[in-house]
Formats: C-alpha cells, structure tokens, sequence
C-alpha cells in the first residue's frame, strides 16, 4: 500500500487569491516586491499553501508552536500588526520604497509564480 504524497503546493484558487491580494496590497500601501521575484513568489505560495491548510494566510517565515492558534490570535495573518501598524513586513513580500532590497514591481503573474515553483521543486 502506497502512502499518501503530502501536497506541499497550494490550490490554483488560492494562489490567485494571494497574488491579487498582495497586488492590491503593495498598491494601496504604496510598498513594492522584492527585487528577487523568487522572494515574492515563495512568500504567496506560502501564504496561498496557508490558505488552503489553515483557513487563513498565516506568514509563513515564521515558526509556530500551534499554527491554528496563531490564526485565531490573528496577529501574524498577513498583513500582519507589524505591517500594518509600521510597514515592516518580516516576509519581504511588501518593501518600502526605501528599502535596498526594494524592487520596482507591485504586480507578478501567476505564471511567474508556477514558474518559480517549478524549479525549486
């Protein structure tokens, strides 16, 4: 009998979700991309893979002793307190314009992503 394959990519559904959210994001709070797209695309996978698994896109750059508690706590769902409150985003996802690593982009495909995804695979 074959074990189950753990599915560690997300949904198509919530892959779009999370890329037009940080999208519109990046626009509204005048932030950017990193200037590695493999950053931006790791990040919304990630948050898109917490979707999916949690309900909710958790951050997913940080350790969790109990993931459906922080989702509950709220605090580290993205956009997280820390960014919202003073735009520091931990993820690198949402990048002030005076940030080095800042790039000049506010918008990535979804073919990007999958591409991304692919060879990392």
């Amino acid at each position: 009998m074959m074990s189950p394959e753990v599915n560690t990519k997300s949904t198509e559904h919530s892959l779009e979700a999370m890329r037009h959210f940080s999208e519109q994001y990046a626009k509204r709070t005048d932030t950017y991309f990193c200037s590695e797209p493999s950053v931006t695309a790791v990040v919304i996978e990630g948050l898109a893979k917490h979707k999916d698994e949690l309900g909710a896109p958790l951050c997913p750059c940080r350790h969790y002793e109990d993931k459906e508690a922080e989702v509950k706590a709220t605090f580290w769902n993205c956009p997280c307190v820390p960014m919202r409150e003073r735009k520091e985003c931990h993820c690198m996802l949402f990048l002030t314009p005076d940030n080095e690593f800042a790039g000049e982009q506010q918008e990535i495909s979804l073919d990007t992503i999958k591409e991304i995804r692919e060879t990392m695979a």
